[in-house]
Formats: C-alpha cells, sequence, structure tokens
C-alpha cells in the first residue's frame, strides 16, 4: 500500500477507539480520527476477534479487508488513523460483499475523493 502505513501498537488502536467516529454495517465497523501527525499518509488498523472464527477464517477476512482497501486507496482521502473491525458475519461474506461494505463506511465517514466528471462537450 503507497499511501497507506499500519496501525500495530495498542496504544494506537485504543487512541482510535477512544477518540474517533465509528460507524457500521453488516460486515464491518469502522472507526476514524483525523491525524495531526501524518498529513501525507493513512493509518490503517485491521481488528477480526476469535469470535469471527478460525485462524484461517481470520487471516481470510483480514486479507480481504486489507485488499479492498488497496484497491480502493488512491481514491481516499489522507492524514487519518483508520481501524477496520470484522464482525461475525464477515466470516461468510465473499471479497464483493466485504468491498461494498468497506466503500460504504468509507463514503459515509466521508473520506471518499469525488472524481470530476468530464464533459465531453
Amino acid at each position: 500500500m503507497i499511501f497507506t502505513q499500519s496501525l500495530k501498537k495498542n496504544f494506537q488502536f485504543r487512541f482510535v477507539y477512544n477518540k474517533g467516529k465509528s460507524l457500521a454495517n453488516k460486515y464491518l465497523v469502522m472507526y476514524v480520527i483525523k491525524n495531526k501527525r501524518y498529513t501525507d499518509t493513512n493509518r490503517l488498523g485491521i481488528s477480526v476477534s476469535k469470535k469471527v472464527g478460525k485462524s484461517v477464517v481470520r487471516s481470510r477476512v483480514t486479507r480481504l479487508i486489507r485488499e479492498s482497501y488497496r484497491l480502493s486507496e488512491e481514491n481516499i482521502l489522507r492524514g487519518y488513523d483508520i481501524v477496520v473491525i470484522a464482525r461475525v458475519s464477515s466470516s461468510d461474506a465473499t471479497y464483493h460483499e466485504i468491498d461494498r461494505a468497506l466503500l460504504n463506511l468509507i463514503k459515509k465517514h466521508g473520506l471518499l475523493i469525488e472524481k470530476e466528471k468530464k464533459n465531453d462537450n
């Protein structure tokens, strides 16, 4: 991921949980907070609990979320800390369902860069 670093430390996750704004849908919960230190990159954290499934299932869900984010990364505003939490229902979800859920939350948070409509006149 070009424009994104990973959140790795527990205190980083807790800060986003405590201070960030959260929105949810059927498969995912997303916490977002503006980052004052890293204005040219985002920091992404993905959390998948043991309730979702065994390690193979949790790894699959993590990969699906990361890939979906990676492919839409250039259309996401920079300078934010983002934590994505997978819900139990995400264990049976396909890639397209996870992708739609992630993009839905990104739009709801107002992080999606709107592409300018070009008029062919």
